[in-house]
């Protein structure tokens, strides 16, 4: 029988889960064409340095690499072709840039020796030697105990002002079929307030091919608000509660180092019988500090009923519609010894099932975070008529797309090829009409 306590914990992790990645399935379109009322001030000079980050050995591109400006808050982020684009203020030319991935080693590249495209940026493969490791813990149970425990001392406790930048797609098969992005400003609360983040659109573009989606709708609801709560340590209701963590098996299961730290691999997975349990994957916990500084992890979806249960809000009429596979990730920053959200990814991929159609179809929808600026903030959170809602769903909330110099100053991720060719063909449209 379950306890109120373990029934509270559920709820918690549905509400936690419904947000995370919501499928919203309609049979008619509705859109909203307007802009943001406020504009940031793009009169601030700046340079774009564009590049791809690989492995100095195999030459692979490494996929959600951090690249941030050394003496200050700026960063960006690597795309999934390892290729990024950054913008440096002209005052700070004169700093380097400091590029960190899991399990390679730290390289710190002068600004001023970049070139405006085309850049390489090669880093080595970290190895980690026994004697390196002077504590490894025995009981992972208390480890991630012991982490929770810590997270006053290791996470930022004021509020932040935070710059962000969000993008949304859908994929049918290889093509998309929707696009949606933004910059968007963060009230990010502190680590141990039970208050929920807030977010202010600054600027937004989006489109979507409706002839290619079944005759359907496809949105997803919940914006920027949903890579916030994969920030696992501000928002632990699925697994590091009291009550949640012992449905949780873990296990050491290696070191391995980030930006010159150690840290440890701890994998988790739901215990044998434990009902309220739904995912597995791994944290990446700095030796020293015990402080999470990356977690990867995924959505049990073998229960086809369930999961569809919880990701899709509305199913089309004569069609079954199952996700197949539902990933996540988050990863932190540090600096000056507190941790901070830094990065966040969603992808889930299902497939409908046409009652009358031979064939199924196969959508991948994909969200996306990164924090490009952020200060310590005394304001009061962002008032209710400026904040967007928790339920938003961008596709409406934005319009469509504009000119080259569309985000200004502002850092953003760079597109993946595939994207980017579908938005010079919006453009093209655009141009012709």
């Amino acid at each position: 029988m379950k306890t109120k306590q373990s029934i509270i914990s559920f709820e918690n992790m549905k509400v936690w889960v419904t947000l995370l990645l919501f499928v919203f399935i309609s049979g008619t379109a509705a859109a909203l064409d307007s802009y943001p009322r406020t504009q940031p001030d793009d009169n601030q000079n700046y340079k774009t340095f564009k590049g791809v980050v690989r492995d100095s050995d195999s030459g692979d591109p490494l996929v959600f690499a951090t690249l941030a400006v050394d003496g200050t808050n700026i960063a960006t982020v690597s795309n999934s072709d390892g290729e990024f684009i950054l913008k440096v203020p002209e005052d700070e030319l004169n700093k380097s840039i400091t590029i960190s991935y899991i399990g390679y080693k730290n390289k710190q590249v002068p600004v001023s020796s970049l070139k405006p495209e085309h850049n390489k940026i090669k880093l080595d493969v970290l190895t980690v030697s026994l004697s390196e490791i002077k504590v490894f813990p025995t009981d992972p149970d208390l480890l991630i105990r012991t982490v929770m425990y810590k997270k006053q001392d290791n996470y930022v406790e004021e509020p932040l002002d935070m710059k962000a930048f969000y993008r949304e797609t859908i994929k049918k098969g290889w093509s998309y079929v929707s696009l949606a992005e933004a910059v968007v400003d963060i009230y990010k609360q502190p680590y141990t307030s039970s208050r929920a983040d807030r977010v202010r659109l600054f600027k937004g573009r989006k489109s979507t091919d409706y002839s290619k989606l079944d005759t359907l709708v496809f949105k997803l609801q919940g914006g920027p608000y949903t890579n916030l709560l994969m920030d696992v340590m501000k928002n632990p209701y699925i697994i590091f509660t009291g009550d949640m963590i012992g449905n949780y098996e873990f296990n050491l299961a290696s070191v391995t180092r980030i930006d010159k730290r150690l840290v440890y691999v701890l994998e988790f997975k739901p215990r044998p019988g434990a009902v309220d349990a739904m995912f597995y994957g791994k944290l990446f916990i700095d030796t020293e500090s015990l402080a999470i500084t990356s977690a990867t992890f995924s959505m049990d979806t073998s229960d086809e009923r369930k999961a569809a249960d919880i990701l899709i809000k509305r199913k089309p009429v004569g069609a079954k519609v199952y996700p197949t596979e539902a990933t996540y990730m988050v990863n932190y920053r540090e600096k000056n010894g507190k941790w901070y959200y830094g990065y966040s990814r969603g992808q889930v991929t299902f497939k409908i099932d046409w009652n009358k159609k031979l064939f199924n179809s196969h959508y991948v929808s994909t969200i996306e975070m990164a924090v490009t600026d952020w200060n310590k903030t005394d304001e009061k959170p962002f008032r209710s008529s400026d904040r967007m809602k928790m339920n938003v769903i961008m596709s409406d909330a934005v319009s469509g797309f504009a000119d080259p110099d569309f985000w200004g100053k502002y850092n953003v991720i760079e597109p993946e090829k595939s994207i980017d060719q579908a938005i010079r063909k919006i453009q093209r449209k655009m141009k012709r009409n």
